[in-house]
């Protein structure tokens, strides 16, 4: 369970990196996306149903700590093996955040996973802006 959360954070901060470099008060596409993880307002309500986000708003985003949850749960949501048919891997993980709940089918994410795997093995100069 140990080496699952390392990995998860491990890819987690890679997409932070892709996604913001970092910067919690990062705005993007057109102000639709904000925080380091670049959440649209979407993505939040697909997850606003969960127990955990109770008396969270869209606008909590920029919140490292409600990012990370937002993620967490969007990930539950959608990257499940039940889902796809197999075991989920970082892969479909980065490319459902990007491309959203199929993602992972689609050719267009292929270039964000890119980033994301050269983040997770050290290039620390990706990012995607």
């Amino acid at each position: 369970m140990i080496l699952s959360i390392m990995l998860a954070l491990s890819l987690v901060g890679a997409i932070e990196q892709v996604e913001s470099g970092g910067d919690v008060n990062a705005i993007g596409d057109n102000g639709k996306a904000l925080g380091c993880l670049q959440i649209w307002e979407v993505c939040f309500n697909d997850v606003k149903h969960y127990p955990e986000m109770k008396g969270y708003v869209y606008k909590d985003v920029v919140k490292r700590d409600v990012a990370y949850l937002v993620f967490k749960l969007y990930m539950k949501r959608y990257a499940t093996e039940k889902r796809l048919g197999r075991k989920v891997t970082d892969e479909d993980r980065a490319k459902i955040w990007n491309g959203g709940p199929n993602g992972y089918k689609k050719k267009a994410t292929e270039k964000y996973w890119t980033k994301v795997k050269e983040q997770m093995n050290g290039n620390k100069s990706t990012k995607n802006n």
